[in-house]
């Protein structure tokens, strides 16, 4: 009777335990933190990072890097202008780059606008921004 009586109440102390819930912890503010991506950031990432790598780095002889180059920190009507047109057989920085940068006149005026900004201040680079305005402008 005894053993019985210690079963039966093994038994519900395991059930009470297998149905509570376990104690939730509030997330601390570096675990709440959700890396959260520019415009710009997902739009390079979905048409220029298989070409340009996620540094920016480019590869050798065939896409130029983007990282510390004038065509990318300097004139923005030649850098929108090889986003809008394409461009191949460029020579930068001394060095030649054979394959074809096609044309991206397929994104709109504000997605090329963040792209072009997220390039221009990633990377190291350190160039303002470049507005949906300026694109349209030359779109024509």
């Amino acid at each position: 009777m005894k053993l019985a009586a210690t079963l039966v109440a093994c038994l519900s102390l395991t059930t009470v335990l297998a149905q509570t819930k376990p104690a939730v912890t509030p997330p601390t503010s570096k675990s709440a933190m959700v890396a959260v991506k520019s415009p710009g950031q997902t739009i390079y990432e979905q048409n220029c990072l298989s070409c340009h790598q996620a540094n920016g780095s480019g590869v050798p002889g065939l896409n130029p890097p983007l990282r510390g180059v004038d065509w990318v920190t300097g004139d923005k009507t030649r850098l929108i202008n090889v986003l809008l047109k394409g461009l191949q057989g460029q020579e930068i920085d001394g060095e030649p780059y054979d394959n074809v940068m096609p044309a991206h006149d397929f994104l709109t005026d504000q997605q090329l606008a963040d792209v072009l900004t997220y390039i221009r201040s990633s990377f190291g680079n350190k160039a303002g921004e470049i507005k949906p305005e300026e694109i349209k402008a030359l779109r024509k």
